[in-house]
Formats: C-alpha cells, structure tokens, sequence
C-alpha cells in the first residue's frame, strides 16, 4: 500500500498541533485543506486516525501508533531531502570542521572570517583538537593537520607556508642561565613542554643536525595541554619552551621572547585543509576550498 508522504507530513502536524487550524496557519494553506488530506489518509489506510470535536483534535490509538511510528521517518526523509539539496545552488547549512590548536594560519581569524563573509548562508562548526580524529566517521566535512600526518586517502590543499619548529626563551632567562649551544644541553635546563592528555607522555623535542633527524626528551619542570601557558610561563621567566614558530611570532615581535637553536630546528611542509574524495562536493565545501586557494594567493 503507497501512501503519499505529504499527507503523513500533514497527519504529523495536526498531531503535534493538536488542532487543523494550527496545522493549516504553519503550512500556509487553508484549514479545510489539511481536513481533506486527512480524510484521504483515513480513507486509504482504512482506519480513523483523528477524533474531531469542535474545540479540539485526538489521536485515536491508531493515529498514535502512527504518529509514534511515522515522525522520526519523517525527520530522517527531510534530513535527506536538505542534504541533497545542498549538493547544488549556493553554498549554505552548516560546515564542519576539525581543526589542529597549533594551526595559528588558519584559526587566527581572517581567513575564516572573510570566508564567512563572502558566504553568509553557511554556518561553520570548528573543532579544535589535537586527537587523532577520522573526519569521515565523526560526520565532518573537513579539517585542518600539519601534512605529514594526513592519510594519503584524503585531498589536501595548503593553508600555511612551511613552518618549523623552535625553542625558545625570554631574554631575562638567557641573561640568568645563559644561552645553550646544541640541543643536548637542555637536558639539565628548566623546560616548558606540552602534551596532548594527562594520560600521554609529553612531546619529544625534535631537532636535525647535519641532515640526521633527532629528538631531545627533556625533563619538563611544566607541562600542559595549553599551547598560551606554555607562552606566558616562557614570557615569565620559567624556563624555555618549544613549539611552532607562528605561535611564538607576536611574543618576538614585542621582544618578550627570543629563538635559540634555530641552526637545528629545520622547516617542513606546514598545514593543509584535507577532506575525502567526493565526486560530487557540497557547494559550501567547494567554497571553503576556493577561499582557502584565493587567501594563500593573496597573502603570499
């Protein structure tokens, strides 16, 4: 038996209503309108669904059952319907996004601004973590890693330049314990880590020297999950502190911090926008890939 999903759209909301005149003013039609819908729906299914009195509306047990049964169908139908329509026409609905917490580029706020503004219908969700994160499985349109660690399944397209890593101190602390030399001598400083969780060991320091890669596990006085501890503790005095290079810009900017070691913190591809392989990609990440293309172009 095939029974028209527009007459239980109207059936769904006269049992939310209560009251066909309610129904009617939602949908925009007239109140005898949704009554003859309703009296076809009976009249196919073969059972009464609503009882109608003069001041109000009741579902009969059926009605309720089919209610019950039918409005999450319902809800899932329309769902479908708004996904495939945002397949074409403008971009538009809500864009989600994971993104790392070290990808300063990309979450300092003018390119997501600007994108927002040439695109007003879209909605972005971002995510900032550092977990290991499946986009694909978590229902996320796209995310943000350093390249080196993006599966090779996955489309990426650059946000950033190269970037490196560095050590850094502030210029009382160098002027207190003095500068160090090589790598292997922040073994015996105070140092300022991070780590991703409490139940993970701290980051490894990693360096290069004569084109051999290396890294450094130093005894951290601090560690923390937060990338602007780590600066203000550095700032302060409390020991030297390693991450990217973006992150520490406006501290060195205003003299507050200072690079050390750079001879051995070589450069490496930076951070990319990635999302799976679609044939058909949704309007509002199309947009997204574009705006991300045209803002490297325009900031160099």
């Amino acid at each position: 038996m095939w029974t028209d999903v527009n007459a239980l759209a109207v059936f769904a909301l006269v049992a939310e209503e209560k009251s066909f005149r309610a129904a009617a003013d939602r949908m925009g039609v007239t109140r005898s309108a949704v009554s003859q819908t309703i009296r076809r729906l009976e009249e196919t299914l073969g059972i009464a669904l609503v009882s109608r009195t003069t001041r109000s509306v009741a579902l009969t047990e059926a009605g309720e059952r089919l209610y019950a049964d039918a409005a999450p169908a319902l809800v899932e139908i329309q769902g479908a319907i708004e996904a495939a329509a945002n397949l074409r026409g403008p971009p538009r609905g809500r864009l989600m996004l994971a993104v790392s917490s070290i990808a300063d580029s990309f979450l300092s706020g003018p390119l997501l601004a600007s994108f927002l503004e040439e695109n007003p219908d879209v909605k972005l969700h971002v995510t900032v973590t550092d977990d290991e994160f499946d986009i694909v499985a978590e229902g996320y349109d796209a995310g943000v890693r350093l390249g080196e660690v993006i599966a090779q399944d996955m489309i990426a397209v650059a946000v950033s330049g190269e970037q490196r890593q560095l050590a850094v101190a502030s210029p009382d602390y160098l002027e207190r314990f003095g500068r160090p030399r090589h790598p292997s001598e922040l073994a015996g400083r105070r140092c300022i880590g991070w780590r991703r969780a409490a139940s993970v060991a701290p980051y490894r320091w990693e360096f290069a020297e004569d084109g051999r890669e290396f890294s450094v596990a130093v005894a951290d006085t601090i560690t923390t999950t937060d990338m602007a501890l780590m600066i203000n503790l550095a700032i302060a005095g409390a020991g030297i502190s390693f991450g990217m290079e973006d992150s520490f810009r406006p501290a060195f900017a205003r003299g507050e911090l200072v690079p050390i070691l750079e001879e051995f913190c070589p450069r490496f591809p930076g951070f990319y926008l990635y999302y799976p392989s679609r044939r058909n990609m949704a309007p509002k990440l199309r947009a997204l890939v574009e705006h991300v293309r045209g803002f490297r172009t325009a900031v160099g």
